[in-house]
């Protein structure tokens, strides 16, 4: 198989893109942190760049035949996609617009329970938003809803088809992926829906809407790395799919979608830190800030370090799983 990129090439561009990021890392200075605080994080996330460089280079050739496979059989993943997102809805009178009635009447319910019963509206005035709340929570439902969606279809890919996974000649790491795209086209779409509600409320086109590719970007790369992962060890333990669900439901409630992190301020104020770890609220707060706040990704400088560097071990081990697990699927299947 020809390589994607040569190995002495490949190391190279890695180890530049390291000591880039370590040098922006360092440079990069937050008037409003603290001191020791600041250089916590900076020392933490150079020891895990430095950390995951020497991963990648000692396994390069593992690491990188997955992202090849995917290269390599581009235009076949974007046909089976368009097919697997066809037939997934075949049969039915509505067809695709399934896909949507879920997330709309989801949405209208959390508005009506938390706008309409408790009056929400009056804590993110506290907090300082003041967005309309079904259009702050729209905003925070969109990734989320594709999130779950990929990460669930993703994990099944194997199950689902398994008849392509016995295949010799099938390349069947294109499998997750496919189900990720078949998410994507409804994502897109609750997006358009989204800004047709953004319009509708009086808010104002800017270029900050341009951001709004990015995280959608940023979701599909974080749900791609988990799930070889999922997808890889759910052949062998099938018990898996129900403890996913069951970390979606909680990660529904600890990830401020349908409250704001503000609420945390005061006694609490120690807990923000925590609930920033989760890569998820890197996307959600990320629609909110183009839509609401108008800030740039790239003023979030720690937390966008951050996100791409757990997504890229998230990516890393995900494929040594699946090359380690992948020769034993048929067998299973």
């Amino acid at each position: 198989m020809k390589p994607l990129i040569r190995k002495p090439v490949g190391i190279t561009l890695a180890v530049l893109i390291a000591l880039g990021g370590a040098t922006i890392l360092i440079l990069h200075h937050n008037p409003l942190a603290e001191p020791g605080e600041e250089w916590l994080k900076k020392i933490i996330a150079l020891i895990i760049i430095a950390a995951g460089l020497t991963v990648f280079i000692i396994l390069y050739d593992k690491v990188m035949l997955l992202p090849r496979e995917l290269y390599q059989n581009r235009k076949l993943i974007w046909k089976l996609a368009k097919n697997d997102f066809r037939t997934r809805y075949a049969g039915s009178y509505m067809g695709a617009l399934w896909a949507l009635v879920q997330p709309v009447v989801t949405v209208a319910l959390y508005y009506f329970v938390f706008e309409v019963v408790f009056g929400n509206k009056s804590q993110l005035l506290a907090s300082g938003i003041t967005a309309p709340y079904v259009l702050w929570l729209t905003a925070g439902l969109v990734p989320w809803f594709y999130f779950s969606e990929a990460v669930v279809q993703g994990m099944m890919s194997f199950l689902e088809y398994n008849y392509l996974v016995k295949k010799v000649v099938f390349k069947i790491s294109i499998l997750p992926i496919i189900k990720i795209i078949g998410a994507t086209f409804v994502h897109l779409f609750f997006t358009f829906v989204l800004l047709i509600m953004y319009v509708a409320y009086g808010q104002p086109l800017d270029l900050y809407l341009l951001q709004l590719p990015y995280y959608s970007l940023c979701m599909f790369v974080f749900v791609l790395a988990l799930t070889y992962t999922t997808a890889s060890i759910v052949v062998f333990f099938r018990d898996l799919t129900q403890i996913v669900n069951i970390f979606l439901q909680i990660g529904m409630w600890a990830t401020p979608i349908l409250w704001d992190i503000g609420f945390l301020n005061g006694k609490l104020g120690g807990f923000q830190i925590i609930f920033k770890f989760n890569p998820i609220y890197y996307v959600v707060n990320g629609y909110r800030c183009a839509l609401f706040e108008k800030k740039w990704f790239w003023q979030d400088f720690y937390s966008t370090m951050y996100f791409w560097i757990v997504t890229a071990v998230l990516f890393g081990i995900g494929a040594l799983i699946f090359k380690r697990l992948k020769v034993h699927f048929a067998d299973v299947l």
